[in-house]
């Protein structure tokens, strides 16, 4: 089954915490969810500055604004026509639902299936969403939690989305929000900076328990 608490402890230890997610407002968090689908974190925030200098970083304004002007600010972000699509997408819907004071009084499970509702928000960015603007106790998984456990032998390396949220919702089901949220970053940060394509073992603060390398378990 694994030890997914000692897992996450001993990332806390190497890398400390992460301080997740980068936002001024639970608003300015969703957008930069949506934004972030295919591209680098540096490039949102360029796209968010734009956004923030062009005073269009509230639900009324953004979605006031033209698709072709959004488009321009956003560019940095990249793919930036079809996210201004899904951005105008998800701002209707938002402010149809009564934005954030009435959307936070909705149970999770009815939350994120409104927000799944919404052309191109998928599960991933969808739990962005609920665990960094909503503070939801949800898990969220991109391919860094799926290689990495996968390697450790944890999950199959096919395992799909909505399964392996399941098991690290299981897992945890006795910890805080806090955790989940420290958890998907740490995550985050090992992917991209040891657990690559090309791993760097050597330096990992797994190499003890990972069979990867054919070690003993501990």
């Amino acid at each position: 089954m694994g030890d997914y608490k000692g897992i996450y402890n001993r990332l806390f230890s190497e890398y400390g915490p992460q301080s997740w997610w980068p936002g001024d407002t639970p608003f300015e968090v969703m957008i930069g969810a949506i934004l972030t689908q295919n591209t680098a974190w540096l490039n949102v925030e360029r796209a968010i500055t734009n956004l923030k200098n062009a005073r269009l970083l509230s639900a009324q304004d953004l979605r006031d604004t033209t698709r072709e002007e959004l488009a321009v600010l956003i560019k940095p972000s990249g793919y930036f026509n079809v996210k201004a699509d899904r951005l105008l997408e998800f701002v209707h819907w938002y402010c149809q639902q009564g934005q954030y004071e009435s959307l936070k009084k909705l149970h999770t499970a009815q939350l994120r299936q409104g927000l799944l509702s919404v052309k191109g928000i998928g599960p991933e960015t969808a739990d962005d969403i609920l665990l960094y603007a909503f503070n939801r106790k949800v898990f969220v998984i991109d391919a860094y939690t799926r290689r990495i456990f996968s390697r450790l032998g944890y999950v199959d390396k096919a395992i799909t989305y909505e399964p392996l949220r399941k098991v690290f919702e299981e897992n945890l089901a006795d910890d805080n929000t806090q955790v989940f949220n420290e958890y998907h970053a740490l995550i985050v940060r090992h992917g991209k900076d040891i657990c690559k394509t090309q791993p760097r073992c050597p330096e990992c603060c797994l190499e003890v328990i990972c069979p990867k390398l054919g070690l003993a378990n501990s």
